[in-house]
């Protein structure tokens, strides 16, 4: 009988190298590939990193080159965010479009219907479900599949809670990537500094304007909207006799709108391009606005198809149009959206 074929996302990484190393162990014909989603050296170390990896594996090891897709969908949309006074999260637009979007699609043109990944979380009986180790879960960040891809994902790492354990399979297994660093800033943003990547990838410096309090006293100048973000202190270059925090980023009128801490909670946001990962959404859930926050009670009022208003039980702090507001069951992710405004009823 033939075993089950499954490929690989192979980063050259740790992680990646042990999901295909696990995978293997359980049985399954196991093929390594790589997306080229950027022309630099780092991009070029993963490649030959995972190579060799595939090589110590024996298995086949392929390469897709998406760069002018990733370029168009994700830092485009990236920088057009930024522009319009947003905080995106390229991570999330990236799995949906590339790590369980076209990788899926690579896949099953080589005739291989399951795909696999080194991320923190878990698939169980077609659902998403958090990682057993709260510091390390992913959900957050995957509530973007593709609902009908769901089904077709692997993540052999979900029983894990420890990097060590990772990093000793890795060693044990002479895969020579057991000591390399995680990444944690967004791939195509170098040093992770965002301002000098926006001013190098737009035609023109965003316009000076006021920061404000909210009753419309100016208190100085920002500099343009995307060097700022919701929950900022530092940087703003303004005194007063308590400190500030931006709480608003108003594009049409080009203002920063500040105001002390307690002005930064909020109970209400609007959410669009949303993403529903269950048969059934309920109308009451616990929901998160960050990968590292708390998931809190909230009930969800369905605007139209693709949209939803969610109201939470009690305030949440810096809540941040950009970024992904997801919804929660116990420890099972029923999916989620982009912020796009917070407050009102």
């Amino acid at each position: 009988m033939a075993k089950e074929k499954v490929m690989v996302a192979m980063s050259g990484g740790v992680d990646s190298s042990v999901a295909a190393l696990l995978l293997q162990e359980k049985g399954y014909e196991v093929v390594g590939a790589t997306m080229k989603l950027l022309e630099d050296e780092k991009t070029k170390e993963m490649i030959t990193d995972a190579k060799k990896v595939c090589q110590i594996l024996k298995i086949e090891h392929y390469v897709f080159d998406l760069q002018k897709e990733f370029r168009e969908i994700v830092i485009q949309d990236f920088i057009e965010k930024y522009q319009n006074g947003f905080t995106p999260n390229p991570c999330v637009v990236c799995n949906h479009f590339f790590k369980f979007g076209r990788f899926y699609q690579e896949a099953q043109n080589l005739g291989i219907k399951k795909i696999a990944t080194g991320h923190y979380a878990k698939i169980k009986d077609g659902q998403l479900i958090c990682s057993k180790e709260k510091n390390k879960d992913q959900s957050y960040f995957l509530y973007a599949i593709p609902k009908e891809v769901l089904p077709h994902v692997l993540f052999p790492l979900s029983d894990y809670t420890s990097k060590e354990e990772i990093r000793e399979l890795a060693r044990k297994a002479n895969l020579n990537v057991e000591s390399k660093k995680d990444s944690q800033e967004v791939c195509f943003v170098p040093n992770d500094d965002y301002a000098t990547f926006l001013e190098k990838n737009i035609n023109t410096l965003p316009d000076k304007g006021d920061i404000c309090l909210k009753d419309g006293t100016v208190l100085g100048k920002h500099k343009g909207l995307f060097y700022y973000t919701i929950g900022q202190r530092k940087g703003l270059g303004i005194s007063y006799q308590t400190p500030l925090y931006v709480i608003r980023i108003e594009k049409q009128e080009n203002k920063i709108i500040v105001g002390p801490n307690e002005d930064l909670f909020e109970d209400t946001l609007i959410a669009t391009d949303l993403n529903i990962l269950v048969e059934q959404m309920p109308t009451t859930v616990l929901a998160k606005v960050r990968s590292r926050g708390e998931k809190a009670k909230a009930k969800l009022e369905f605007i139209s198809d693709n949209s939803v208003r969610v109201k939470f039980q009690s305030k949440q702090r810096a809540i941040t149009p950009g970024q992904s507001v997801v919804f929660y069951q116990d420890d099972i992710c029923l999916g989620g959206a982009i912020i796009k405004e917070v407050g009102g009823k």
